[in-house]
Parts: structure tokens; C-alpha cells; sequence
């Protein structure tokens, strides 16, 4: 039985561990042909090995599938357009781009310094950004060609960049940058046939297990692991297949078993004078305008209000 990616050409940047390693052979055993792209680098951004793409490569090989291994750094600009052009030399054509490379570099915001918070915005951030700008590219010319593209782009969003997450200033923020990313994509490059959602994952993985390390217990033999990275990769998957063509401009939250889609901003209560405001009869209108409006969810490791410092 043919997988739902049969014959499909897909790049998961950041393969050759946890989430992107699980995406990777989930896209592999349900058809596609894989670029396999890893730096190797160590959780803060260090070091680098060949050999952990090149291993993941071997694995969906030897289950009969068709892999490359590549080592493009994704959040240079000449080398992300190498990376686009490593799948199509490689396997003719271009159809679902994965962006999942990262790291972090955690500190509360007023210790953080100028290096790490430039260091997470551009493998993040600029790591999104740069693939999708030469893949757009790809998928536009082909468009243009008169050839019929069905293209998908998928990022890597998070909890915190959606909602917040204390220690997490930079990683929050290039989150957030790339779920604003996703969604004007969509708007964008839709006309040519091409799709863009995110994902905000919550797995057991290097950059998690040290902030939610009371949470990532392995449970016992026969117990389901709602950690494991496996389990996010079927959304993935099927958000890159034919299937998810009128899906686009979403964000979805997995965790174990369970899929939420994710409310971005929207207009909330308001009123209008018809006239300039003036500040010293602004204070009832906007505790009105908060009192008729929803609370915000709480961001990631707040304390609750009653608890926090004043």
C-alpha cells in the first residue's frame, strides 16, 4: 500500500536527532524521498558531526527508502539555497519543506546578552526564513513555467513563542517571529500552489529535557509515551500530503495523543469615540474594554498573579 507522500521529495532541516530524526522517517516510510539535513552541533549551538545526518540516512535506507545527507547551515542565506538545490539536484524536484532546526540558550531576559540572544533568533528565525525564501522561489518559477505545484512549507513553532515562556526571552521571541512568519507565507505564496502551517510540539528532546526534565520520565514498557517525538511526526506528515492542500496559514499544538489548533491574535472588544481620545479619560474605557475581553492564557512558567513579585 502506497504511503500518503508516495514519491514525494521532502527536506526536515535539524534530522538527525529527536524530532526531526522521528520526521524524517515517518515522511520515509510513507513514501517520500528525504534530504536529511543536520549540522550535528551540540544543544548550545557548538561543536558539529557528519555523522549524526549521515546515520539517520542508514536508518531509513535500510528500511528501503531513499535518503541524502546534507550539512547546510540553514540560517545562511547562500547556504539555505544550496540546501534547495541539493533535493532537486538530488531527486529532480522540490515538494515539502520541514524547518526544524534549533537550539537554546535560556536565561531570564534582564542577564541575557547580545550573543545569545542574536545566536537563537538567527538559527530560529532566519533558519525558517532563509529555506522558505529559496524553496518559495523554487516552487515560483516552477509555478510560472505553467508546471502545477503542490507545495508545503512546515515550521516549527512552540508553546512559548505563542504564549510566553519566563527564561525563554529569545527562544520565545523567534517562535512567535516564526508563527507570524507562517501565516503571511500563506497569504503570499498560496498563488502559487504552495501552503504554509506550524507546528507547536511539546517531546521529549534535547532542548526540552532540561526545562521540563520533571516531565519527561519514560513511562513503563506497556504504558503509551506521551513524550516520545514519534507521536508529533503524523501531523507533519499529513500536514506535507495531498490531503492538507486547503489547509493553510495554521497552527497546531501537539502533545501525545492530542491535536489543538491554535487561536492567533484576533480583534477583540473595542470602542469607539468617534473622536480623539483624551488620557485622562482612557482609564474606564480600557478596564471596560479588558473586563468584556477574554484573559489571556497564562504565559509558561509564571507564577499565578497572587504570587508574583510587586
Amino acid at each position: 500500500m502506497a504511503g500518503i507522500c508516495e514519491g514525494s521529495v521532502v527536506v526536515v532541516t535539524g534530522a538527525a536527532r529527536g524530532l526531526g530524526r522521528a520526521h524524517a522517517l515517518e515522511f520515509a516510510g510513507q513514501g517520500a524521498s528525504v534530504v536529511v539535513n543536520d549540522l550535528g552541533v551540540a544543544l548550545d549551538g557548538g561543536g558539529g558531526d557528519d555523522g549524526a545526518a549521515e546515520a539517520v540516512v542508514e536508518e531509513i535506507r535500510a528500511l528501503g527508502g531513499n535518503a541524502v545527507a546534507d550539512g547546510s547551515d540553514v540560517a545562511d542565506w547562500r547556504q539555505a539555497a544550496e540546501l534547495v538545490a541539493r533535493a532537486v539536484d538530488t531527486f529532480g524536484r522540490l515538494d515539502v519543506l520541514v524547518n526544524n532546526a534549533g537550539f537554546v540558550r535560556d536565561r531570564m531576559f534582564v542577564n541575557i546578552s547580545e550573543q545569545e540572544w542574536d545566536d537563537v533568533l538567527r538559527v530560529h528565525l532566519k533558519g525558517h526564513a532563509a529555506t522558505m525564501r529559496h524553496a518559495a522561489e523554487h516552487w515560483r518559477d516552477r509555478a510560472k513555467s505553467g508546471e502545477p505545484v503542490a507545495a508545503r512549507i512546515i515550521n516549527t513553532c512552540s508553546g512559548a513563542g505563542l504564549l510566553g515562556s519566563v527564561g525563554q526571552s529569545n527562544y520565545a521571541a523567534a517562535k512567535a517571529g516564526i508563527a507570524a512568519l507562517t501565516v503571511n507565507a500563506a497569504a503570499e505564496l498560496g498563488r502559487y500552489g504552495i501552503t504554509a502551517n506550524a507546528i507547536a510540539p511539546a517531546a521529549r528532546t534535547r532542548m526540552t529535557e532540561q526545562v521540563f526534565a520533571s516531565d519527561m520520565a519514560r513511562p513503563d514498557d506497556d504504558a503509551f509515551d506521551a513524550m516520545a517525538p514519534e507521536n508529533v511526526s503524523p501531523l507533519v506528515v499529513w500536514l506535507g500530503s495531498a490531503e492538507a492542500a486547503e489547509v493553510t496559514g495554521r497552527v497546531f499544538e501537539v502533545e501525545g495523543g492530542a491535536i489543538r489548533v491554535m487561536t492567533s491574535w484576533r480583534h477583540g472588544a473595542d470602542q469607539d469615540a468617534g473622536r480623539r481620545w483624551s488620557a485622562s479619560e482612557l482609564g474606564p474605557v480600557v478596564h471596560d474594554l479588558l473586563r468584556r475581553d477574554p484573559e489571556p492564557e497564562p504565559v509558561y512558567g509564571a507564577k499565578p498573579k497572587h504570587q508574583e513579585f510587586r
